[in-house]
């Protein structure tokens, strides 16, 4: 699960399984498998970097990597 924050200032947990796309509108707005759609503060960056770091907390790699590089940090 990734930590996202609604545009309410809220805290919500999202699946990350769960995403099929995030747009920029300007606000985030992410869009899930179930028809459900997100608005949260983070930009769509921010939230993949996120799904990246969750993804490799779950497959034992390195929890961050410098955007330049794309290696661990």
């Amino acid at each position: 699960m990734i930590e996202l924050t609604r545009i309410n200032d809220s805290p919500l947990m999202v699946n990350p399984d769960l995403i099929e796309f995030i747009e920029q509108t300007p606000d985030t707005v992410i869009s899930l498998t179930t028809g459900r759609k997100l608005m949260v503060r983070e930009s769509v960056e921010e939230v993949v970097e996120r799904i990246i770091a969750f993804r490799r907390s779950i497959s034992g790699g390195p929890l961050t990597a410098t955007r330049e590089s794309g290696h661990a940090a």
